[in-house]
């Protein structure tokens, strides 16, 4: 056996004497556990009651009586954002993101109904998922676990008969963290099966999966480098400890709370109130598409009039208010899309304001792979909002053309007749279906956030080999 492996050996059986090594892998994984399993209940439920409930919405909006088609774009429509199955382990945003999306003609409405604002305080503060344990708890753990590895080996005296024995400084360093790598893959193992049960019954992809898998496994693996680097630093085991500690307060709890008040504050959002108000007045200049005598339609009826070689509108082969309709949704939905992608763009550019400080703590990096690989990003948000407004468009302009094509100008204007076309047509409409973001593009947008985590990890590993040289000069 190897000088490494038998340095290894002996750390591991120390590690097993200790009380606090042991109990702590054990709470670990009860929490790991508790954790998995309610975040997965929760999960389940909400699933299964969003697909009823948009089942229940699909059904009611084929469901209507014959009547006006634009009166069927006023009743509007529910969506209901789908929930990725890899969110029981990562949620990400979800619970400070809207659930429900109502649809209707003339408006771009937000999502609501976060799961934040209807819970209670506990989950604002955070809830307990497989992704918190990892990212909060576990470092905790090594940093309780490794603080002495090498430290105590210099304060007991040790570290000195080793080296006059042949064992070089770098094998003992080695050593110690091979011993401190298995205990971090034991602390992994929960969430690995798991994260794999999940893609063998096929609920999530493989890809996915082991870009989860090998984020934290990068995570673990740059802790344990940290715990080693810095017990070989100092002299005693309580020093490694608090300088530990402190590390740990910095990089997990008090920069992960600053920085997003920072990009806040760098990166002003407008309020939804303020949005509204400008949306509402640039809104009402672009003219009443109910009505047909708009002046602000003055130029579209012309260019209508003369496409079909008319002069007057009740001439025309199809009905000008569902061509009225169809310009003004055109033109709203442009307005719409304008001031959403603006707020988003803001958002973007906070969320690499954050990522730039990846290079002081690297749990920004860690967060942001983890909720790529998980589906609980802003830009899988962002996606099903766009692919919710284009189905809107769709849906409106759809029973705009109905309007323009099944009803004659003079019956649609006469308020003395009621004109309805019969329910099949809106039957026919498609249900929406969201399409997430492929493996490709999710890997794509991890690059960065693997990349912080390798450049982290190649520094503490040259910091650590470095030390491990000066620690033999230094006890000779």
């Amino acid at each position: 056996m190897s000088i490494v492996l038998r340095i290894a050996r002996e750390e591991w059986r120390s590690l097993l004497r200790n009380r606090v090594a042991v109990m702590g892998t054990i709470l670990l994984t009860i929490l790991m556990l508790i954790a998995s399993l309610t975040a997965w209940e929760h999960q389940r439920n909400a699933g299964e009651e969003r697909a009823r409930y948009q089942a229940q919405s699909n059904h009611e909006f084929e469901s209507q009586p014959d009547r006006h088609p634009h009166r069927v774009a006023h009743y509007g429509h529910f969506l209901f954002r789908p929930l990725n199955a890899l969110a029981a382990f990562d949620p990400g945003i979800n619970a400070y993101t809207g659930n429900t999306l109502f649809l209707e003609a003339h408006r771009q409405n937000s999502a609501n109904f976060g799961d934040v604002r209807q819970s209670s305080l506990l989950l604002r503060f955070g809830q307990l998922t497989p992704a918190f344990v990892l990212q909060v708890l576990a470092p905790l753990l090594l940093i309780f676990v490794g603080f002495a590895g090498v430290s105590r080996e210099r304060e007991s005296g040790t570290l000195r008969v080793l080296l006059t024995q042949g064992v070089s400084s770098q094998q003992l360093v080695i050593g110690k963290l091979v011993a401190l790598l298995g205990f971090s893959g034991l602390i992994l193992l929960p969430a690995v099966v798991g994260l794999c049960l999940l893609s063998v019954s096929g609920a999530s992809a493989w890809a996915m999966t082991l870009l989860l898998i090998g984020g934290y496994t990068l995570w673990l693996l740059l802790w344990s480098l940290a715990v080693i680097f810095i017990s070989s630093l100092c002299q005693r085991g309580r020093d490694s400890l608090l300088a530990l500690m402190a590390i740990w307060v910095l990089v997990v709890i008090l920069l992960p709370r600053w920085v997003p008040d920072m990009a806040n504050a760098a990166i002003a959002l407008p309020t939804r109130f303020e949005n509204e108000i400008s949306v509402q007045r640039e809104y009402l200049a672009l003219g009443d598409a109910h009505n047909p005598d708009d002046p602000k339609f003055a130029e579209f009826r012309d260019k209508v009039l003369k496409q079909y070689g008319v002069t007057r509108i009740e001439d025309l082969p199809v009905n000008f208010k569902g061509l009225v309709g169809m310009e003004g949704e055109r033109k709203s939905s442009e307005l719409f899309s304008h001031y959403s992608t603006r707020a988003f763009d803001l958002q973007a550019q906070q969320n690499s304001f954050v990522d730039g400080f990846s290079l002081l703590s690297p749990l920004f990096a860690l967060k942001r792979l983890s909720m790529t690989a998980s589906g609980t990003d802003l830009q899988n948000f962002r996606r099903f909002l766009e692919q919710g407004e284009q189905y809107r468009y769709n849906l409106v302009q759809g029973l705009n053309k109905l309007q323009a094509e099944s009803l004659t100008y003079a019956d649609d204007t006469n308020r003395q007749k009621e004109n309805r076309i019969a329910r099949s047509n809106w039957q026919a409409f498609p249900e929406f279906k969201f399409t997430p973001g492929s493996s490709i593009e999710t890997l794509k947008g991890a690059l960065a956030s693997i990349g912080v985590l390798t450049l982290w990890i190649m520094v503490l590993g040259v910091l650590s080999w470095l030390q491990s040289r000066r620690l033999g000069r230094a006890i000779r």
